[in-house]
């Protein structure tokens, strides 16, 4: 008698600033309480997934873009940040097998993806994949947004990506759900962030699948949208988890009412966690 696989749960995170698990001091303090979000989210997982696919909103491309080197490089894609930190090494291992069905099942739903093997680790992925499997031995392979940044695209990328929950592979969406670096660290982002985290939680928690999928639809009619995000990069990301756990429930993994200057941020998952770990 054979069992049927347990899917695995997808994930949207809030990703924080820069590199920052490999950072001092105060900026380094600020992310305690997202860092103590993937602790709990790696305690919850254990050892169930196999690899990991993530969906960066630092990696933007024509059409869609896996990274297919079995060995990735870095990308040290922000500024301003001490000499040192673009130095850093994330050493996980790459998967063409992995890059190789991705591709396959975009395909499949008519979304065609090129392989990139020269494509390293950005933040997006680097900075949370440090904290949860700071050992660096599951294998990473990121996929990129589609550079028209439509959202309806990206739910459905995420729907052809679903089969991979029973493969034993963590798709995340690694963004920030308030993304405006004009007013990061100013009093300006503290009511803007609020509003539209509210009416995030409100889409993802408390709508049903088709309603939640008409909200995001139509995401740039929430209150301070614009504000939010003026532009969408960190906020698709969610979309394709969404697509990929599609009429399943969401739980809030992480909320945050202080950063970088009293910025609300949240995470949130999709599905549920496999009966052993809820």
């Amino acid at each position: 008698m054979t069992t049927t696989p347990v899917a695995l749960p997808t994930y949207f995170l809030s990703h924080g600033g820069g590199p920052w698990p490999y950072m001092t001091g105060p900026f380094r303090e600020a992310m305690r309480p997202l860092e103590a979000s993937l602790l709990q989210m790696r305690r919850e997982l254990g050892d169930r997934p196999q690899a990991a696919l993530v969906i960066s909103g630092h990696w933007e491309a024509k059409g869609f873009a896996i990274s297919s080197g079995a060995r990735p490089g870095m990308v040290y894609d922000y500024h301003g940040f001490p000499e040192v930190l673009y130095r850093i090494r994330y050493e996980a291992p790459g998967s063409p097998t992995l890059a190789a069905r991705v591709q396959a099942l975009l395909a499949g739903r008519g979304h065609p993806a090129r392989l990139d093997a020269d494509r390293g680790f950005d933040h997006g992925t680097f900075s949370v994949m440090k904290v949860l499997y700071p050992e660096a031995d599951l294998p990473v392979v990121q996929l990129s947004l589609d550079a028209g940044l439509d959202p309806a695209l990206h739910l459905d990328m995420g729907r052809a990506l679903a089969p991979l929950r029973q493969e034993g592979v963590l798709i995340i969406g690694s963004g920030l759900s308030f993304h405006n670096l004009r007013i990061f660290g100013s009093a300006e982002g503290h009511a803007p962030s609020r509003r539209f985290d509210g009416w995030l939680q409100e889409t993802v928690l408390q709508s049903a699948p088709q309603e939640r999928e008409r909200r995001l639809l139509a995401w740039t009619s929430a209150p301070s949208a614009r504000i939010a995000h003026p532009r969408e990069d960190h906020l698709l990301p969610l979309m394709a988890v969404v697509g990929a756990a599609w009429d399943e429930p969401a739980t809030r993994t992480y909320h945050q009412q202080d950063l970088l200057g009293g910025l609300t941020v949240s995470s949130f998952r999709f599905g549920a966690l496999p009966a052993a770990a809820a």
